[in-house]
């Protein structure tokens, strides 16, 4: 019966649990994954993981959904984040923070952000000077954790509590890693006469 009210799925999914309304939002989450993990070449075993994996997630957070909208819409939208989140695990499962580093040296790190791919002529050789000074200052201003954290992030698009896991630590002190990272470049870099912000709005620009 997947027509209850908010009300009726809330009583029947906190305690005592109703077995058959947990079958129903099962196959309801199950069947909204089919959807939105089509053409991503997931097979039926994943999708069934995914929507057990969802179904906790949903008991687990039953006192944050607000009613704002039908229940099983939100309880979907909380089913394909935890897919997401699952696949981009998974991308990474087998490459180590190791490999990260020794594929790209501190010297030659470069954010996307400051990458242009498409460059105007006439901006070859300022970028070329400004990634240098860049590439500089994390090489001396920046940790070790400091600089892997941002290489595995940011230009290596490694999940931030992947990185946190893989570094031994939580993804409340890789935020703080990385705002620290941030800042010590914002003050090098205007220190050295570049604003950080006219920086990656002339390497963004296109």
């Amino acid at each position: 019966m997947s027509d209850r009210t908010n009300p009726e799925w809330l009583t029947a999914l906190r305690h005592p649990q109703d077995e058959t309304a947990i079958n129903n939002l099962r196959a309801i989450l199950l069947r909204g994954l089919r959807y939105a993990l089509a053409g991503r070449g997931v097979t039926e075993a994943d999708l069934e993981d995914f929507a057990q994996d969802a179904l906790l997630k949903v008991l687990a957070e039953l006192a944050s959904f607000r009613g704002e909208a039908r229940f099983t819409t939100w309880a979907q939208k909380v089913a394909v984040r935890v897919a997401l989140t699952e696949l981009r695990r998974c991308r990474w499962r087998d490459v180590s923070l190791q490999d990260l580093m020794a594929e790209h040296e501190a010297s030659d790190f470069t954010p996307d952000v400051l990458t242009d791919k498409a460059p105007d002529p006439g901006q070859i050789a300022v970028q070329a000077m400004m990634l240098e000074k860049v590439q500089r200052m994390i090489a001396e201003e920046l940790t070790d954790k400091q600089r892997l954290a941002m290489l595995a992030v940011m230009q290596g698009g490694m999940p931030l509590q992947e990185v946190a896991e893989r570094m031994g630590t939580n993804r409340n002190a890789m935020y703080k890693l990385l705002h620290d990272a941030r800042q010590r470049l914002q003050k090098r870099m205007m220190r050295e006469g570049l604003s950080p912000d006219d920086l990656l709005a002339m390497f963004g620009a296109r």
